[in-house]
């Protein structure tokens, strides 16, 4: 499904990426986690096209998209929600949505089949997105994002902010997804206790590399070898 090799980027001279090696297959649900200041955003917005990489390749469901736009990776099946949401403020809930399928011939079935997958946002169709809650932006950024039918879905750092109810119905919908989309989901996280829950494999970057990858029946040792490292920090 995705196919990364050697890719490096950064910003201006400043570089971020030092080689990342990555393969994805299809409905896997991969895990990035690393500190702050090691690579995983860059790695997401170079993915999603929106940083230049300055050597390597991107391959997605076998077509090279290294140096493609967003637009034109979105049409090619990658979707991205990145740090922040970036959802249209100005917008209604449902126009935020008609964004997201709006490449599409059939958005009102596309938009009806989302909102069934994320219900907690039909009470709120007509709200502006600017005055929703944190967690109520984040899902709706997500249900945007799958209302252009991607192949695969970037996701950083989703649960940054977020109260912790919002959190577990993120994750229990992301589980849903992969049951009834077969959804390929390439995770960007710091809570470790998340990416146990949902992840079939991590892995840990560090300076813009990935130094180790745990399959998921060592992400629980992954995760107390951490809190040991921060604790020992402090």
């Amino acid at each position: 499904m995705l196919e990364v090799t050697g890719l490096r980027s950064g910003y201006g001279r400043i570089p971020i990426l030092m080689g990342i090696d990555l393969t994805v297959r299809q409905g896997e649900l991969i895990g990035v986690f690393g500190h702050n200041g090691m690579g995983k955003t860059t790695l997401m917005r170079t993915l999603a096209g929106h940083i230049r990489p300055t050597a390597g390749s991107i391959r997605l469901a076998g077509q090279d998209v290294t140096h493609a736009p967003p637009h034109l990776r979105a049409r090619a099946g990658l979707g991205f929600v990145p740090q922040g949401r970036e959802i249209f403020g100005g917008l209604t809930v449902r126009d935020n949505l008609r964004m997201g399928a709006i490449h599409s011939r059939e958005p009102d079935r596309i938009i009806a089949a989302v909102l069934e997958e994320f219900p907690r946002l039909k009470p709120i169709i007509d709200r502006a997105g600017g005055v929703l809650s944190g967690g109520e932006q984040q899902i709706l950024a997500m249900a945007r994002c799958l209302c252009a039918e991607p192949k695969i879905v970037l996701l950083d750092e989703p649960t940054e902010g977020i109260q912790p109810s919002i959190v577990e119905e993120i994750g229990d919908t992301l589980l849903e997804l992969r049951k009834t989309r077969g959804l390929t989901v390439v995770l960007v996280e710091q809570s470790l206790e998340f990416i146990r829950k949902l992840s079939d494999r991590v892995l840990v970057i560090q300076k813009g590399t990935f130094i180790r990858e745990v399959a998921a029946d060592g992400i629980a040792a992954l995760a107390d070898e951490f809190v040991g490292m921060e604790e020992a920090a402090h």
